[in-house]
């Protein structure tokens, strides 16, 4: 559900924190404004009872914790530290009206039940009063008091993002201590170290504005996505020329308020700044809100769904500015289409006469259907894929004989020939009537990125119900696509002799490269109507998990054993090793 407010798409409030702003009068947070500190000049806030306070978890009485939160109601503190624990859930689902807390270091609001940041309006207005009148003025300690005896009132909520802070950094007495009593953090998944300087370079964590998960595994997979990434950073896609030459900024007018690709420019050069704290990618998911006002809400969205909404809506903005029809498959298009766009080949062949209809659509990602599970047992399956490490060593062979689905399995099934059902009989041009067929697909021309995209959600129109496939598939890093392409289908179909009469399909088959290279994984876990969204990456001849603001580095058998949902294969002569420097010529998209 959404509301438009001046011509905006507004999302519905947390549930968790209208009723507790209901039963709280009209100043529900107002001792929690006296404790909002702010370091100066301009530094972050956060709420502190006293100055000098050093908050720990109430349960287990640690002060390191990811994230401390203060209950609202209780003034009680506890940590929340995902996937382990959360005390703080624990204590919300104990005390009914509990749900609502404060981040002590970051004086942010959270909804312990929902687990994901809310906003109220007059509380982030009292943040942003308190850091201004911090970074305005000489004299430190400034309360949210004192901003009311001003009777001032910030221009712009926004603000908040914009206002500087200051890293710490330690002295040389506490880099002693710090040398003598600690020891290396190690990767809880492997054991091996890491750190953010050992992070490769573009390698940053998202953080999640409520529900966002979704997009933010999409967006890691498009950052490094080696000819969008290129593009980007040569600064192909400038956003103050694009803004200065739609009149974004003089006039505001309907159709230039937002442009993803702007967007999409912003994010790239934030992201591949050198920054390692966590980026917020608010500016992105309101343009995409203002594309998409059907899907602007704070609830669970689909991966696969907001991938194709962002594309289109970068394809449209393009194909509006330039006032011409840009065909996606020819190259002639926008950076999105570029790269993603590939054209796919139907076949209907009447099976009285052999009459072949042939047409050409362009596809931005290629959805596969799950193999038939064959052979085992539904108990059987779902062991099989809790220990999808161990299938996968012992069950390399058919997917039939261990009742899983291969990623090429798929792809055989996606191209092997049809019969369409009697409902489905198409009108024969040379038999003049309805006739029975068989139905092919086949791929006209390969993208320099493909997307695969696993249906893992089936709806029943008979049962009226839904339901999520939590079958494991295997996929591997390196994919030869030359068996799928419609010159290898038609090969095997009818022969060398069927060239000299359709030849444009080997010369579509020459274009490019065959050969793909696996470098992002979007995974799902959960149900249905639950579920949270990781990426995989693969940067470096490592891999790395992207869980919103976290990065951690993987081993490759925890990528093998995902449940894959989206992945994203580039062409082997596009793969860019950081050992082999090559340069940024090869990935030069301008067609």
């Amino acid at each position: 559900m959404s509301s438009k407010i001046s011509g905006r798409v507004s999302p519905q409030p947390c549930p968790h924190l209208l009723d507790f702003c209901s039963r709280n009068g009209s100043e529900p947070f107002r001792a929690l404004q006296d404790c909002i500190r702010v370091k100066p000049p301009g530094g972050r806030a956060a709420i502190r009872r006293e100055p000098f306070e050093v908050p720990r978890c109430g349960t287990c009485d640690e002060s390191s914790r990811p994230r401390l939160y203060a209950c609202v109601a209780c003034a009680a503190v506890f940590c929340h530290a995902p996937p382990l624990h959360s005390h703080a859930s624990a204590h919300a689902l104990s005390v009914p009206g509990h749900e609502i807390a404060v981040d002590v270091d970051r004086a942010e609001l959270f909804c312990c039940a929902c687990r994901d940041q809310v906003y109220d309006r007059d509380f982030d207005a009292a943040v942003v009063l308190a850091q201004t009148i911090t970074s305005t003025t000489s004299t430190s300690g400034s309360t949210v008091t004192q901003c009311k005896a001003t009777g001032s009132q910030p221009d712009n909520l926004r603000k908040r993002r914009r206002v500087d802070y200051s890293l710490w950094a330690p002295n040389s007495r506490e880099n002693a201590i710090i040398e003598n009593h600690s020891i290396p953090l190690h990767d809880a998944t492997n054991g091996s170290l890491i750190s953010s300087t050992e992070l490769p370079w573009g390698l940053r964590g998202l953080n999640n504005l409520g529900n966002t998960c979704f997009m933010n595994s999409v967006l890691q997979a498009l950052l490094h996505t080696p000819p969008l990434r290129n593009y980007f950073l040569s600064d192909r896609h400038n956003r103050y020329y694009c803004q200065q030459k739609n009149g974004a900024i003089l006039n505001g007018s309907k159709n230039s308020r937002f442009c993803l690709a702007c967007d999409m420019d912003a994010m790239f050069s934030a992201v591949f700044s050198g920054d390692r704290t966590p980026y917020s990618p608010a500016k992105f998911l309101h343009s995409w809100w203002q594309h998409a006002a059907n899907l602007a809400s704070y609830e669970q969205q689909d991966a696969h769904e907001f991938f194709i909404s962002m594309l289109d809506g970068i394809h449209e903005k393009v194909a509006k500015e330039k006032r011409k029809t840009h065909s996606p498959g020819t190259g002639d298009c926008c950076i999105a289409h570029r790269v993603f766009s590939g054209i796919l080949r139907s076949d209907v062949m009447c099976m009285a006469c052999g009459f072949t209809s042939t047409t050409y659509d362009p596809c931005l990602d290629i959805s596969l259907d799950l193999e038939p599970n064959q052979g085992v047992s539904g108990k059987s399956s779902l062991a099989k894929s809790n220990n999808s490490c161990n299938v996968e060593a012992d069950c390399m062979g058919s997917s039939q004989n261990c009742g899983i689905s291969t990623l090429k399995g798929c792809l055989e099934r996606f191209t092997r020939a049809e019969k369409l059902g009697s409902d489905q009989k198409f009108f024969c041009q040379k038999c003049q009537v309805r006739q029975e067929s068989l139905k092919q697909m086949s791929i006209r021309k390969l993208p320099l990125v493909s997307c695969f995209h696993i249906k893992r959600f089936e709806h029943s129109s008979i049962r009226r119900m839904s339901r999520k496939v939590d079958r494991y598939l295997q996929f591997p890093f390196s994919l030869d696509m030359a068996p799928y392409l419609s010159s290898s289908i038609l090969r095997s179909r009818f022969g060398n002799r069927i060239f000299p009469f359709d030849g444009d399909e080997q010369d579509a088959c020459n274009e490019v490269s065959s050969e793909f290279e696996l470098f992002a994984v979007v995974t799902h876990t959960g149900k249905l109507d639950a579920g949270h969204y990781v990426t995989y990456l693969r940067l470096s001849n490592h891999w790395y998990k992207c869980d919103d603001a976290w990065i951690t580095r993987v081993n490759e058998s925890i990528v093998l054993a995902a449940q894959g949902y989206m992945m994203f294969y580039v062409q082997k002569m596009l793969y860019y090793k950081a050992s082999e420097k090559q340069a940024a010529s090869w990935c030069d998209v301008r067609k």
